[in-house]
C-alpha cells in the first residue's frame, strides 16, 4: 500500500520478509451476495434478472442476462462479467468475463470500467496494459466509484511517490473515504498523521478517520488506534479502550496486534497484569515469525509449569 502502517517496528515480523431459470435449481439458504444494487451494473431498474442475482439463483441470472449482454445491454454485459469472474454458480471464467467487463467499460460503466482496469493491471487474462488500466481507473474514479478513487489514488502514488504525487492523490483518498471505504479512511488517518500531500500534520482529524476505519474491523487502523489511545495521540488518553482496539485486533490475526496485547498484559496496562495471558499472546505472534527481544526475556523467566499452561491457553486463542 503506498501509504504505510504507523505500527511501532518493534513490532513487526522480524522473519525473513498499495488496494452466474435452470432444472433443479434453488435458492441457497443464505445468499452470499446481499442488497445488490443495480445501478451498480449501469442498469436504470431492477428486472429479472438482478432479482435472480440477488437470490443467489446465479445460473437464472446469467441465462437472463447473457441474451441482452449479446444485443450490446451494458449492465447485462457487467452482470454476466461479475458472475463469470467470481465462479457464481458455475466455473469461474475469467478470461470471457474479461471480454464481457471490457465491452461494458467501453460504454461507460463504471464498475466495469473499475474491474476491467484491474485486469489490464494484472495481465494473467488479459494483455497486460498499464496505460489503459490508468485511464479507466481514473474514468470510473471520477464518475464515484470508491474503490477505484482508492486504487488510483494508489496509481498516482506509484507514479510519483513524492509530494506532488500525494497531492493528487488526496483528493482521491478523501473522496474514497467518505464514501466510507476502511482502506481510503486508514490512508486518509496517515496523511493527516504525517503532513502528506500539502496538509499539515493533524493528530486530531488523523485519530478520527482511524477510528472509522477500526469500527469497519481494518485492523491495521485498530492496532493504530489502540496504539494512540493508550499514549493519548490526537486526544484524551483511554489506556482501557486502547486495550480493547488492540486486543480486537489480535483476535482477528494482527501479529503486530498480538504482540502489543502480550505486552500490555505483561506491563498491566488497560487491563489486570496476567503473565500467562501475556506469553499466550506472544507465543501466538512469535509461531507467526515475530520475535521480540523484550517479550523473549520475560518469557525466559517463566516456570516451566507456567510455559506448559501459558501453550495451552494459546492454541485455545487460534
Amino acid at each position: 500500500m503506498a501509504v504505510p502502517a504507523s505500527a511501532a517496528d518493534g513490532d513487526r515480523p522480524k522473519a525473513p520478509p498499495v488496494i452466474p431459470p435452470v432444472a433443479g435449481e434453488s435458492a441457497p439458504a443464505a445468499a452470499t451476495t446481499d442488497n445488490v444494487d443495480p445501478l451498480r451494473f449501469g442498469a436504470k431498474k431492477p428486472d429479472e434478472a438482478y432479482g435472480a442475482f440477488q437470490r443467489g439463483l446465479y445460473k437464472t441470472a446469467l441465462n437472463l442476462a447473457l441474451p441482452r449482454a449479446q444485443e450490446g445491454d451494458k449492465a447485462a454485459q457487467t452482470l454476466v462479467a461479475e458472475i463469470l469472474s467470481r465462479g457464481l454458480g458455475i466455473k469461474r471464467d475469467e478470461t470471457a468475463a474479461a471480454k464481457w467487463y471490457e465491452m461494458a467499460a467501453e460504454q461507460g460503466v463504471p464498475e466495469a470500467q473499475f474491474q476491467y482496469a484491474l485486469m489490464l493491471l494484472d495481465g494473467r487474462f488479459v494483455k497486460k496494459d498499464k496505460k489503459a488500466a490508468f485511464a479507466l481507473m481514473e474514468a470510473s474514479a471520477e464518475a464515484g466509484n470508491a474503490l477505484a478513487q482508492f486504487n488510483y489514488a494508489q496509481l498516482l502514488m506509484q507514479r510519483d511517490p513524492g509530494p506532488r504525487g500525494a497531492e493528487l492523490a488526496l483528493p482521491y483518498y478523501q473522496k474514497a473515504a467518505e464514501a466510507d471505504l476502511p482502506d481510503a479512511q486508514y490512508a486518509m488517518s496517515q496523511i493527516l498523521a504525517n503532513g502528506v500531500g500539502g496538509k499539515k500534520p493533524d493528530d486530531v482529524e488523523a485519530r478520527k478517520w482511524l477510528v472509522r476505519a477500526a469500527k469497519q474491523n481494518f485492523d491495521t487502523a485498530q492496532l493504530d488506534l489502540g496504539t494512540w489511545l493508550i499514549s493519548g495521540r490526537g486526544g484524551e488518553r483511554d489506556q482501557k479502550s486502547g486495550f480493547a482496539w488492540l486486543k480486537r485486533a489480535a483476535e482477528g490475526g494482527n501479529v503486530a496486534a498480538q504482540n502489543r496485547v502480550a505486552k500490555l498484559y505483561m506491563q498491566g496496562i488497560g487491563t489486570e497484569p496476567d503473565s500467562i495471558f501475556a506469553a499466550a499472546w506472544y507465543i501466538l505472534a512469535r509461531r507467526a515469525g515475530l520475535f521480540d527481544p523484550i517479550m523473549d526475556d520475560f518469557m525466559n523467566g517463566l516456570t516451566t509449569e507456567e510455559i506448559k499452561t501459558a501453550l495451552g491457553r494459546a492454541n485455545r486463542l487460534r
